[in-house]
């Protein structure tokens, strides 16, 4: 663990401050303070809406960093999803790679598995194909509503109503009507915030995961953590979340016929 920092002027003795969030170097440890060659500098990854992160995570935003910078020139590498979240409940780590070229996906992914001993999931976009998405895909905002990455993302987007792909994307919750039984807690979540994620973009196109996880519990009655243990009433869930459902679908087929009679007017 290297941190860079500046020598400060004191008033009887000159000092180096070190940030409190870091992996390593407690305090009483002993470290060596060397003159650095500021070309070789690395920057400090960019922290959005994060306030706090466990050691152990920072090694392996590191890890996964150095990792796909030794394979790849990518242009950002950002990590999302549950693994920021407090505490170590996450399946795998999500992993954005921003790059205009191919990339294999799997030999990265297999090698960061086999470094890091865990899964992670891999999503490749080019520059313009993220600008895209956050615009007009509520999945990616809420993605993107909390994030750590290489370097600093400079999004300008005009949020827009694309009524076929949220079409799209409220279908993967139908999944929820008929197989409840069948599917464990984390996965009703995931189906449910899709629904809520949707629904919520249509009304004022501003979601974000916090604000999503907020309306849930107040539309379900239900603790988000109750919801991801499979402790939800089955009969009362699923009324709340039919109607919902079929009320985002009725905006939704109504978009998608606006839609139609603006281009056949055009």
């Amino acid at each position: 663990m290297e941190i860079v920092s500046k020598i400060s002027r004191g008033t009887k003795m000159d000092q180096v401050y070190l940030p409190k969030i870091r992996n390593g170097m407690p305090p009483g440890s002993y470290v060596i303070i060397r003159p650095l060659n500021l070309q070789s500098k690395k920057q400090a990854p960019i922290f959005y809406k994060i306030k706090d992160l466990e050691p152990i995570k920072l090694s392996l935003i590191e890890q996964i960093f150095n990792l796909i910078d030794s394979k790849i020139e990518a242009k950002n590498i950002i990590i999302t999803g549950s693994f920021l979240e407090k505490g170590f409940n996450f399946n795998d780590i999500d992993i954005v790679i921003i790059i205009d070229s191919e990339l294999n996906e799997k030999q990265i992914k297999d090698e960061l598995e086999s470094q890091l001993k865990i899964k992670v999931h891999i999503i490749t976009l080019s520059n313009k194909a993220l600008a895209r998405g956050i615009s007009i895909d509520p999945i990616y905002q809420t993605m993107l509503s909390k994030y750590v990455s290489k370097k600093r993302l400079i999004l300008n987007y005009e949020k827009k109503l694309h009524y076929k792909l949220l079409d799209l994307s409220l279908l993967k919750s139908h999944a929820l009507i008929y197989s409840f039984e069948l599917l464990n807690g984390k996965e009703k979540y995931n189906l449910t915030r899709n629904l809520i994620t949707v629904s919520k973009y249509i009304k004022d196109m501003n979601v974000d995961k916090e604000k999503v996880d907020k309306e849930i519990e107040k539309t379900f009655n239900v603790k988000v953590d109750e919801l991801k243990q499979n402790m939800v009433e089955r009969q009362e869930f699923l009324k709340k979340f039919k109607l919902i459902y079929n009320e985002t679908f009725k905006k939704i087929l109504e978009g998608i016929k606006y839609e139609s009679k603006q281009k056949q007017t055009n």
